[in-house]
């Protein structure tokens, strides 16, 4: 598997990856279209491709988000979404995507990258309950467990405070349980 950066050429097969792995008559169609939305926006988008296929495999993206912190305003990132392909799912192609992500964000600087998801992935992943270091959610609908963060070596103590999605989530009603 090769991970890189989306290309534009990789958008339909990207939005099919979202599609299957969210289930195409459940949440797939939503979250295909928030990615879709999300593109314009994104600090990073990365692909996992399969070198001899050129199919993509995997895909995640991180975006821009605010936390509401004391002292000021601070730019974060929001990891989301996260998709494998379902036949390629659990053989780590969705934990590779994510700590490449990461590193590239330490790289930039970024202090803080939250998230929405399950409480028995990402803790593998250097992700914690945000509540747990005195951070709010963005909408009370996201269960305190599924709230995560990873703080990255440029965090610092003073940055804490309030999520705040960008208008994107919002407008596609992606946040928090429905």
């Amino acid at each position: 598997m090769r991970l890189r950066h989306e290309q534009p050429a990789d958008h339909d097969a990207v939005r099919d990856v979202h599609l299957r792995a969210f289930g195409e008559h459940d949440h797939g169609p939503v979250v295909a279209r928030l990615v879709d939305d999300l593109r314009a926006e994104a600090t990073l988008s990365l692909v996992a491709e399969d070198p001899d296929s050129g199919r993509i495999l995997g895909s995640v993206m991180f975006t821009p988000a605010l936390l509401d912190a004391p002292l000021r305003l601070l730019d974060v990132q929001v990891l989301s979404p996260l998709a494998v392909a379902p036949a390629h799912q659990r053989q780590g192609i969705g934990q590779a995507l994510v700590r490449e992500g990461l590193r590239l964000l330490t790289e930039r600087q970024v202090p803080l990258v939250f998230l929405e998801g399950d409480p028995g992935y990402y803790p593998r992943l250097g992700f914690t309950p945000g509540g747990d270091h005195g951070f709010r959610k963005p909408s009370l609908r996201i269960p305190d467990a599924a709230f995560q963060v990873v703080r990255l070596p440029a965090y610092e103590p003073w940055m804490t405070g309030t999520l705040v999605y960008s208008r994107t989530f919002w407008q596609h009603d992606c946040v928090g349980l429905r």
